[in-house]
């Protein structure tokens, strides 16, 4: 039988989604990939992958798309690894660094910037290790997922993106979504949500799992202050609002 072709966010915030798939007898059904969220949307896009845990901002470049499962990574405020980080207040930057690894986060900036802050800046694209040497002086950066814990005590201003959406439009926001690129059989798709289900649920089991790997870390903290993970109709709101004004935005010129 031709397996499913599943990617999977590799950062912290998903891995009680891959603890859950891991431990279910769906796994049987599926080809499990980790990768970073750029690689996720690329893939549904040119279909090497039927199902992601999709940036949103990708949504946008499939030909058509199905939510799958009840499940998602969200926050209702700070999320603490989505930031804007820079040397001076956020009135002095002049120049933002795009993590390359997600569209959704740079484009979040993008929108509170004009909607929000109602500021222009510079906007450059970056390559590996960007987030340790480039942000300088006037120069911020976009930097997301786990990278976040190994700078965000060397930076003097940290402006979380969640927070600053949540403050703008009451809304929580939604950072990546499970979706498909074709409709997947309903059986499987319901399989798939019990997995997901598995790993929210035994939750304890990933944090046990990984804590020795992120020292200073207080992973349990993370998941039960920061994450969100039900797909409720506030994030589907909130979702809906950031798509709406991400169209409204004028193509943006970048350095680099």
């Amino acid at each position: 039988m031709e397996k499913t072709r599943v990617s999977v966010v590799s950062y912290l915030n998903s891995k009680p989604f891959l603890y859950g798939l891991q431990h279910a007898e769906v796994l049987k059904k599926l080809d499990v990939t980790p990768d970073i969220p750029s690689k996720v949307a690329a893939k549904l896009a040119f279909n090497q992958a039927d199902i992601g845990l999709i940036p949103v901002a990708g949504l946008e470049d499939l030909d058509e798309y199905y939510i799958v499962g009840d499940y998602c990574i969200g926050a209702v405020g700070k999320v603490k690894t989505d930031d804007i980080v820079s040397d001076v207040p956020s009135e002095e930057v002049d120049t933002i660094l795009m993590d390359y690894q997600s569209s959704s986060s740079v484009l979040l900036a993008k929108v509170l910037a004009k909607f929000w802050w109602k500021k222009e800046f510079n906007w450059e694209n970056t390559c590996n290790d960007f987030h340790r040497v480039s942000i300088q002086g006037k120069t911020a950066g976009v930097v997301i997922g786990d990278r976040v814990f190994e700078i965000e005590n060397k930076y003097k201003y940290l402006y979380d993106l969640s927070d600053e959406w949540l403050r703008f439009t009451g809304l929580p926001f939604i950072f990546a979504v499970w979706a498909a690129n074709k409709k997947i059989e309903s059986s499987l798709v319901t399989e798939f949500n019990e997995a997901l289900k598995l790993g929210i649920t035994e939750i304890s089991k990933t944090i046990e799992n990984l804590q020795v790997e992120y020292p200073g870390v207080d992973i349990a903290d993370y998941f039960a202050q920061n994450i969100s993970f039900e797909l409720d109709e506030q994030k589907k709101a909130g979702m809906k609002k950031f798509l709406e004004l991400a169209r409204k935005l004028e193509p943006v010129e970048t350095g680099k």
